[in-house]
This record gives structure tokens, sequence and C-alpha cells, in this order.
């Protein structure tokens, strides 16, 4: 049965990845407004704004790396919805493959997409002047929490992808991610916000994977930020996969 569910998920990942080369529109589409707010805070806000470190761009890059992805991952819910609308799905289900093979599929194609967005940004911000002293081990430590960030995030995309009932609604719920950062550490410290968001900002997930990555690429000790990041993706990883796969099976009931 597992070698069953690798191979066709293997398969149809093979089909989702061709989808996406065909239309490379959709990667270049989510590193633009990244990399759009990379330079307008930087070389627009970047003088006025404080952070008692050197490069701005140093200190603004966790931040953007994370609506990288939150802009990547609607796009996820997006080709889902249009999955679901097709009729491919009930195609699928008349064959003889595993069936969470389909949702995989998906998932693992938001990974791949959001690891080249990704790069992409790393590349453009090193044009920028960002810089790093972090080692092997540190940037493996960086892959892996913006790799977790990345699954649980798109599994929250798959709830939409198969329950929206427009497109538009599809890939709306992305918003409020993308605009979450701006509530966090990313661009200012949370020491200069007023007591209620400052008290908001300190207490959710963006903050502590925005303060981790950040202590990574400047080689500062991580403390507990990292076990609060990872707490927070594993809840919502849990918590978003077990929706996700009760909604797709009555869908497919």
């Amino acid at each position: 049965m597992t070698k069953h569910f690798f191979g066709d998920s293997t398969v149809l990942l093979g089909r989702s990845l061709r989808h996406i080369m065909r239309s490379p529109d959709t990667i270049i589409t989510t590193t633009i407004m990244p990399i759009a707010f990379m330079l307008l805070f930087v070389y627009v806000f970047g003088g006025a704004i404080h952070t008692g470190t050197g490069s701005y761009v140093n200190y603004l890059l966790p931040g953007i790396l994370l609506i990288t992805i939150a802009s990547g991952i609607s796009y996820t819910a997006f080709r889902l919805f249009l999955d679901m609308k097709s009729g491919i799905f009930e195609r699928f289900q008349s064959m003889p493959i595993a069936r969470s093979a389909v949702l995989w599929a998906h998932v693992l194609t938001s990974l791949a997409a959001n690891l080249i967005s990704l790069v992409v940004v790393v590349l453009v911000a090193l044009l920028m002047g960002f810089r790093s002293g972090a080692g092997v081990l540190a940037w493996l430590a960086i892959a892996g929490i913006l790799i977790l960030f990345t699954l649980t995030l798109t599994w929250i995309a798959v709830i939409p992808g198969l329950s929206a009932k427009s497109v538009d609604g599809a890939s709306a719920f992305s918003y409020p991610l993308i605009f979450l950062p701006f509530i966090s550490s990313a661009f200012v410290p949370t020491q200069t916000m007023p007591g209620p968001v400052r008290a908001f900002a300190d207490n959710q997930p963006v903050t502590s994977i925005v303060n981790t990555v950040r202590d990574l690429f400047t080689q500062q000790p991580v403390g507990t930020d990292i076990w609060v990041a990872l707490a927070w993706c594993l809840g919502i990883l849990i918590v978003a996969y077990a929706f996700a796969m009760a909604a797709y099976r009555r869908k497919i009931a």
C-alpha cells in the first residue's frame, strides 16, 4: 500500500509540475510582490527605519521569505479548485490509485514551486547587498524551517481549494497570511509598537519564525524562538491536515 501511494503520488506530481513548467508566469507572479516589497522597504523606507542592526536588507529578508511563501500557496488553492471543477478528481477516483495521492501531488508541487521562488528572492537580496556568515548547518536549519512553514500553509490552502465556491474565494484566503508578517518583527522591532499591537506581534507564529531565521542568518543563538516556531508550525500543520482530509473525504464521498 505504501509503495502504491508513493508511486501514484510521483506520477501525479509529475503531472502538476508539467503544468507549472508550461505556465512559469505563476512563479514569476509570486516573486514579483515580495521583491517589490523588499525594494520598497530597503530603498524608500529603509533610511527611516532603525532596527539597531547593520544592513536593513539583512534584517528584512526573513520576513520577505515568509511573504513569498504566503503569496505562493494561493496558487495551490487555485490549482486544486480548478481540478475539482474540471471533474478530474472524479476521474482519478475511478482509477486504481491511492486516494490521498491526489492531494499530496498538489502539496509537493506547492513545495517545489515555492522553493524556486525563495531561491529567486534570495538571489535578488544578494544583489541588494544581503550578506550572511551562516554556515552549512545554519542554512540547512533555515531551509528546514521554511519547508515546514510552506507545508503548513499549503495544507491550509488545501481547505479553501476543496471547499470554495469560486476561483476568487479559493485564492483570497492568502491575503490575511500575506498581511500577517506586517504585524510582526519582520519589518521593525516589536518594541516600537503600541502595547496591544506589540502583544499580538510577540505572540503570533510569524515573529518566532522570523526571529529564528534572522538569528541563524546572523549566527546568533536562537534561544527559545526556534522551539516556539516549530511548535506553531507543527500544531497548525496537524490541525490543517486533519481538516483538509476531512474536507477531501466529504468531496469524494
